[in-house]
């Protein structure tokens, strides 16, 4: 949207907003500033960069709480390959775009009709009405309306597995799907013992699916947890369970 001068333009703008993004502002201001880009601000200030910059550290925030908790397992590492399949430039442009804040945005721009805005500027809208939201509503709102777009992104990134620490996955949906949580039992060790091998299967209520061989327990229980998505996803088992790998 180009610069507006009518109050009334202004006013059914941001009605238009509160509509898409399913919030009412207690201060419409917040709101205004949060949809007011940089080229139609009398100064940086006065733009919706601070709150962009808000935004961005509480959307990071909640997505590193949310994949803490789904999942235990994984260390600093996984959690931080999960955070990057969720939270990027495009994944903000795509939420952006799911509730056309391009039209609502305040800016000098000149686009043809059938042209959208760069990713870049769509992001950092989705991330100053995060920082507007919070300052709006507090953290428990701004949680609210920052879920709905993460946890299909979470889920996402495990069917397209995209997130490989198998345990997590495995028993974030097995809780979802059937309400129980994953059973790892030991079948099956050989070899000396400073070096020995350890067969694991997992079990999903009394079904027990195709076992795994590992060079410590914690090893095999992962690629049990591996094999039983395959199963799952109708995918071919991908750890032989016949022979251990001595």
């Amino acid at each position: 949207m180009s610069r507006i001068h009518s109050k009334k333009v202004i006013q059914e703008n941001l009605e238009l907003c509160q509509k898409s993004i399913k919030y009412t502002f207690q201060n419409i201001n917040l709101l205004a500033l949060a949809l007011t880009h940089s080229s139609s601000a009398n100064t940086r200030t006065t733009s919706n960069e601070r709150l962009e910059f808000l935004g961005d550290a509480i959307l990071g925030m909640i997505t590193c709480e949310e994949i803490y908790h789904l999942f235990p397992d994984a260390d600093e590492g996984e959690l931080t390959k999960i955070k990057s399949a969720v939270v990027c430039q495009s994944s903000c442009a795509k939420f952006s775009d799911q509730l056309q804040l391009g039209q609502f945005l305040f800016s000098d721009f000149k686009f043809k009709s059938n042209e959208s805005l760069p990713q870049n500027i769509l992001g950092d809208v989705f991330e100053s009405i995060i920082g507007a939201i919070y300052l709006d509503g507090g953290m428990n709102t701004v949680k609210t309306f920052v879920h709905q777009f993460i946890k299909p992104e979470i889920e996402k990134a495990i069917q397209d597995n995209r997130v490989n620490n198998y345990k997590s996955i495995l028993q974030q949906i097995v809780q979802k799907n059937y309400g129980v949580i994953p059973r790892y039992q030991i079948l099956d060790e050989q070899g000396p013992d400073h070096c020995p091998f350890f067969k694991v299967a997992v079990y999903i209520e009394d079904k027990m699916y195709p076992p795994a061989w590992g060079n410590n327990k914690k090893h095999a229980q992962t690629l049990a947890a591996h094999n039983a998505l395959a199963v799952l996803r109708g995918d071919p088992i991908p750890h032989c369970y016949e022979d251990h790998p001595s």
